[in-house]
């Protein structure tokens, strides 16, 4: 049921969604060295002179010890985030095609969360297709965390505020290369002479300060900090990896999904479940249509539970069983023997119930000689009453396997 309290604000108001939540946390990271390399970063990217082919390249130069470009990793993350926000993470099927909003995105999502527990018995999460697989970067998963650790950012800025606190002659050399290099691109113009070598030049010393930068950080208690930041770096990568292949990738997911659901809807009808078992390939697909009607038969909510002694004795009681506990009373036993599929009763009728309990007593391989007929019937008795505890168990074993996923 809706919640009617608030709904009338929603419809006059739009959602304005962003990913400004996560951008004001990156910003509580730009301190130091790796606030001037998000300004590069983003200096980079938005440059209108820049040809494509020099921001590939300036990037790739200056990139080569990524745990210390940290303005690229974050930058590489709300960019991600953004296109998560204006939809264009899906990719377009046909030219022409509109493009993906937030709102199908959100509900593509939710379908997945239900679609893979119906169809492979276990938690979207299972499967790397939960919420935050999807979705993580903009839900704030590097700020907040499920369990006792610390959160990727919080551990991001511990570490950055120790490295700057540190004043490294370094990292003031490199800030220095990044100054120089941000001064330059924004002095550039179409006609600059000498354009390429400058940058170029610009670009190998930036590269250089990273790499001595780096080397000031190999003993401890640096040594620590930046191998926090190679670790944190790598989450936000996995993350931002992860649900770009989630995304880029939901439609045709969802469509196996679906797709399969119908395909075993048809297994009601048996003239399209023979169908299917001829056409399909797959082993296992021919195996579920062939084996659909005895499965389904196997399924009976009277044996919903496991195979446990007190499941037993429940469908047992449900059953009215046993049925007949007199070993004394002959006629009874006989009555329950007739009804024990394991024995041919043809030619009963001309036996007496003496000779009746003998015989259903061989065909059982109870032993029969020098007994009386009282030993006979109790023995007889109790092996049909443990014949139906054992039917009732394995009902139980066939219900379960027919209604476990696999």
């Amino acid at each position: 049921m809706t919640v009617n309290k608030g709904l009338l604000s929603l419809v006059e108001n739009t959602p304005n969604f962003s990913n400004q939540a996560l951008e004001n946390s990156v910003g509580t990271l730009k301190l130091g060295w790796v606030a001037k390399s998000s300004t590069l970063d983003s200096l980079i990217v938005t440059n209108p002179i820049l040809t494509a082919s020099q921001k590939t390249d300036l990037k790739a130069d200056i990139n080569n010890l990524s745990h210390i470009n940290l303005g690229r990793v974050l930058g590489d993350l709300i960019r991600h985030s953004a296109t998560i926000i204006d939809g264009t993470i899906i990719p377009l099927e046909n030219d022409g095609d509109q493009g993906a909003t937030l709102l199908q995105i959100l509900q593509s999502v939710q379908s997945v969360q239900s679609l893979v527990p119906e169809l492979y018995g276990v938690p979207a999460s299972d499967k790397s297709r939960a919420v935050n697989d999807h979705l993580g970067t903009i839900n704030n998963i590097f700020v907040d965390t499920e369990d006792s650790s610390a959160p990727v950012f919080t551990t991001l800025l511990e570490s950055i505020n120790f490295i700057v606190t540190a004043n490294l002659a370094t990292e003031t050399a490199l800030e220095t290369a990044y100054t120089n290099l941000i001064n330059f691109i924004n002095s550039v113009v179409a006609d600059s002479t000498d354009f390429q070598t400058t940058l170029d030049n610009l670009a190998t010393a930036v590269a250089t300060a990273h790499t001595n930068f780096n080397a000031a950080l190999a003993a401890e208690p640096l040594l620590t900090h930046k191998n926090r930041l190679i670790t944190m770096m790598n989450e936000i990568n996995s993350q931002i990896t992860l649900e770009n292949a989630n995304l880029t990738g939901i439609n045709t997911f969802l469509d196996t999904l679906t797709d399969n659901i119908s395909y075993t809807s048809l297994a009601e009808d048996a003239t399209l479940r023979r169908l299917m078992s001829k056409v399909a390939q797959d082993k296992n697909w021919q195996t579920y249509f062939e084996d659909y009607e005895t499965n389904q038969n196997n399924l009976n909510p009277i044996y919903a539970g496991t195979d446990t002694d007190a499941t037993v004795d429940r469908v047992l009681a449900d059953s009215g069983l046993p049925d007949v506990t007199d070993a004394t009373d002959f006629e009874a036993v006989v009555a329950k023997a007739r009804r024990d599929d394991r024995i041919v009763t043809t030619g009963y009728d001309r036996l007496t119930v003496e000779q009746q309990i003998t015989r259903s007593c061989e065909q059982l391989g109870i032993t029969t000689a020098n007994r009386t007929i009282s030993s006979l019937s109790n023995t007889l008795l109790n092996n049909m009453n443990k014949h139906d505890r054992d039917e009732i168990a394995r009902r139980l074993d066939l219900n379960q396997s027919a209604n476990t996923l696999s």
